[in-house]
């Protein structure tokens, strides 16, 4: 059963980045994917029940290598059929990639809710500092030793 009870602050979606090696090799692709489609979004089989609550500024957020480590601002949902009348989704997002400190999560098929205390901050800018530009190694190293 899925906890209804209210949150503060948007409601986010987790999803893996199957195949990308990197945050930057994500990017890329995401960048990409972007340009030949005209618009970003991202596939799924499922449309959350819960999206007015994503839709009150939530985001997308990317797990690569057991590790979430970006996130894009999600802007709406597209249902639509295939040509076997299969239902799916599309989970549009603004195609502004943000960079975020790591955040373990383990592995999982499609996508999953992220409540707001949950949710990992931007690496750069805001008290956080400008971790953006650090090698992985050493970001998860500062998580690691709870200094970041």
């Amino acid at each position: 059963m899925v906890d209804e009870s209210p949150i503060a602050g948007p409601l986010h979606l987790v999803k893996m980045a199957v195949g990308a090696s990197d945050i930057e090799d994500l990017r890329r692709a995401r960048a990409q994917r972007r340009v030949e489609r005209g618009e970003s979004w991202v596939y799924t089989r499922n449309q959350p029940r819960r999206a007015e609550a994503v839709l009150d500024g939530g985001s997308l957020y990317w797990v690569v290598k057991g590790q979430i480590r970006a996130r894009e601002r999600i802007t709406g949902f597209r249902s639509q059929r295939d040509d076997n009348g299969r239902a799916y989704c599309l989970i549009l997002t603004d195609g502004e990639f943000v960079v975020t400190l790591p955040r373990g999560f383990r592995p999982f098929q499609g996508w999953r809710y992220l409540a707001p205390p949950d949710a990992p901050r931007d690496a750069s800018g805001g008290p956080a500092g400008d971790f953006a530009a650090m090698p992985d190694h050493m970001l998860l190293e500062l998580r690691e030793l709870g200094l970041i």
